[in-house]
């Protein structure tokens, strides 16, 4: 999972209105969003009165499908700042929209708050709560969410563990959170052990966590975890060619141990891919130009993974890592996704920055020819806010949110297809305050 920050920080007629968002969800209903008096396709986005009626979490029995936080099989999306009902209002927390066999339906909504959600710390419940990364820490077929919080700390000396996890269950992500367990063994210096990147960089099947640690250093916790957040095992802090991991991570080499992309620091800057194996991942790979933003995905026909780093001047492509050919593209890349839509076994390079484009993936690397714009049904600023098959057709989708202020959004999924991803009408439309209502 990657979990994109935004920029800035049953009666009869309820049945009714459940199936209508079901023929949404499935790409039968209207393109626009819908609220109690119908579809509307101008205007702002819903307030809490006009959100689809509330529907069950679908009872799972676990899945090795990703982000599949109640184990039923079906992708479920994740949303970090939601609409809020005035401006300076607190956050209410992350969102969680349930999947279902024709994609996701707004209406099976979870809110994760710190109040219901998060774990104590020294008597005192956070006031942050943010999606950080998901993945199945446990192993037992239900995605689980990596937060981060808050927790007191005066200033001195090493500073306490800002994640908690949320475990899921075939009823979602239901429990009380537990802080991550960073055994001090696997630290190094005073910073906060946060950044988490998932994945299996030993190659024995289990999700691991990535941290950031201090001065050139990763924190390595292997996984399974326990239901108390104590990984199964953790070593001293790695070397590596920077501090800041980034995911999602990918296995880049294809020998069955994920990579991860690590940046010299949290902001622009020169980046390296970090090779895993059975001791984890600490070799270097290769190292990447600076840039503000790391894709990895499969752009041309190679053995190995390619690497897109996006900067305000174009994004520079590295082929066939670690060794491969180098071009670049005369696009600006400050936000980078990599997904393949159509099917056809290479990954579409997707750019949103001042507007969010879609370059098509060939056997020779990406391209511009080709390239669409996806232009989302509401003005405001677009972002990409997730890419994966949503809809479980084994091609990926798009799901991009639009921005009309503090207190108004639009969220749209653009699903992928044969002939690529279709951006004339989007497959399911809705807004982050229908988490304002009950």
């Amino acid at each position: 999972m990657h979990i994109r920050r935004s920029t800035r920080r049953a009666t009869g007629g309820a049945a009714a209105l459940g199936s209508l968002l079901l023929l949404v969800a499935c790409g039968h209903g209207p393109s626009h969003t819908t609220g109690a008096d119908g579809p509307t396709s101008t205007g702002p986005a819903p307030r809490a009165a006009q959100a689809p009626p509330l529907l069950p979490v679908p009872h799972g029995r676990g899945s090795t499908t990703p982000d599949d936080f109640n184990g039923d099989g079906h992708r479920d999306l994740v949303l970090n700042d939601l609409v809020k009902a005035e401006s300076h209002a607190d956050d209410a927390g992350i969102g969680i929209v349930y999947g279902s066999p024709h994609g996701l339906v707004p209406g099976a909504r979870q809110l994760l708050s710190p109040a219901t959600h998060a774990a104590r710390v020294q008597g005192r419940l956070p006031a942050v709560f943010e999606a950080e990364a998901g993945c199945d820490l446990d192993d037992d077929g239900f995605t689980d969410l990596v937060v981060t919080t808050d927790p007191p700390y005066d200033g001195q000396g090493r500073p306490p563990v800002p994640l908690q996890l949320l475990f899921g269950s075939p009823d979602g992500l239901t429990g009380r959170a537990v802080v991550l367990t960073v055994p001090d063994r696997a630290r190094l210096g005073n910073d906060w052990p946060d950044r988490p990147v998932c994945g299996d960089f030993d190659g024995d099947g289990a999700q691991d966590l990535v941290l950031h640690a201090s001065a050139g250093h990763l924190s390595y916790l292997r996984g399974p975890f326990t239901r108390q957040g104590a990984p199964h095992a953790a070593g001293a802090p790695l070397p590596s060619p920077g501090e800041a991991p980034a995911g999602p991570a990918a296995d880049v080499d294809r020998d069955g141990s994920d990579d991860l992309v690590v940046r010299a620091s949290a902001g622009t800057g020169a980046a390296a891919v970090v090779l895993g194996g059975p001791a984890g991942p600490p070799r270097t790979g290769t190292t990447l130009p600076p840039g503000v933003d790391v894709a990895l995905g499969a752009f041309g026909r190679g053995a190995s993974l390619d690497a897109a780093v996006g900067a305000t001047t174009g994004t520079a492509l590295r082929y066939d890592l670690p060794t491969g050919a180098r071009s670049t593209l005369d696009v600006p890349g400050t936000i980078l996704d990599a997904a393949d839509f159509d099917g056809d076994g290479l990954s579409e390079l997707v750019t949103s920055g001042t507007r969010v484009r879609v370059l098509p993936g060939r056997e020779t690397g990406s391209t511009t020819r080709g390239a669409v714009t996806v232009t989302p049904a509401a003005r405001g600023t677009a972002r990409v806010l997730a890419v994966g098959d949503f809809d479980g057709d084994r091609r990926a989708d798009l799901v991009v949110r639009t921005y009309e202020g503090d207190t108004a959004d639009s969220v749209e999924v653009h699903r992928g297809a044969a002939e690529g991803l279709v951006t004339g009408r989007a497959s399911v439309t809705f807004s982050t305050s229908q988490f304002l209502s009950p």
